[in-house]
């Protein structure tokens, strides 16, 4: 085993713990003001934003709106790994303007973020998983994408749930069913919106929405792609 090998094993043995550790106190303190937020907001905007998510993750099950990556083949690992970390550094990068711009743009522009952002975020999962090799043509592996997506936007008690999906993910799928009606948007939905309601609502006060949109987009994107590293690090160190 040489020394990058040690480290990845390192970073994420890290992660795991994060990942599993419980819910904090200021966590549960943080949904309970989100909470409130959401009763303040209109039952209208938060229809819209639910219909754009839900468009968007189903449009991930069909691939009708993808250009699928073609997986990556014998490639060394750190070599992956070093194009990995530039694709996630672009996305966050393009994120954070694409988050800049509808931010400045007052209410209106601010509501288009939430499509335009999760398209961002859905494709850089599709350009890691096929960097790692990874057929995203088989719905099992977009299924995977989902779960990691749900990973990353989701309270801590829903983290300690999805991670024992995914360390256990090559024997979990093969219980999956023939298709991915059964999975469950409604939940992806609602952890999605509730996790960023308070990171991204921010961005619809006029003066402060531009560098409020450009950060929460940098930091989300980075997060997420983080998350994505690990999780199809833990699958090929399973292998």
């Amino acid at each position: 085993m040489d020394n990058y090998d040690q480290y990845i094993q390192a970073e994420v043995g890290s992660w795991l713990f994060q990942m599993k550790k419980p819910p904090s106190l200021g966590s549960k303190m943080t949904h309970g003001v989100q909470k409130k937020i959401n009763d303040w907001i209109p039952e209208k905007v938060h229809k819209a934003i639910t219909s754009a998510i839900e468009n968007m993750v189903k449009a991930v099950s069909t691939g009708s709106s993808w250009i699928v990556p073609r997986p990556e083949e014998n490639m060394p690992f750190k070599v992956r790994e070093f194009k990995v970390r530039n694709r996630i550094k672009w996305y966050r990068n393009t994120a954070s303007v694409e988050g800049a711009v509808t931010g400045a743009g007052g209410i209106l522009m601010g509501f288009a973020d939430f499509p335009a952002f999760l398209t961002i975020k859905m494709k850089m999962l599709f350009d890691i998983a096929a960097l790692y090799g990874v057929n995203t043509k088989e719905y099992q592996e977009r299924l995977f994408l989902l779960y990691v997506f749900q990973l990353t936007f989701s309270s801590q008690q829903r983290k300690n749930n999805l991670i024992e999906l995914i360390e256990n993910w090559e024997s979990y799928k093969e219980s999956l069913p023939a298709s991915m009606d059964e999975f469950d948007w409604k939940t992806f939905q609602l952890d999605y919106r509730d996790y960023i309601d308070l990171a991204k609502l921010a961005q619809l006060i006029p003066l402060i929405g531009a560098g409020v949109g450009a950060i929460a987009n940098y930091r989300l994107t980075e997060q997420l792609g983080r998350n994505a590293m690990n999780a199809f690090r833990l699958r090929l160190l399973t292998q």
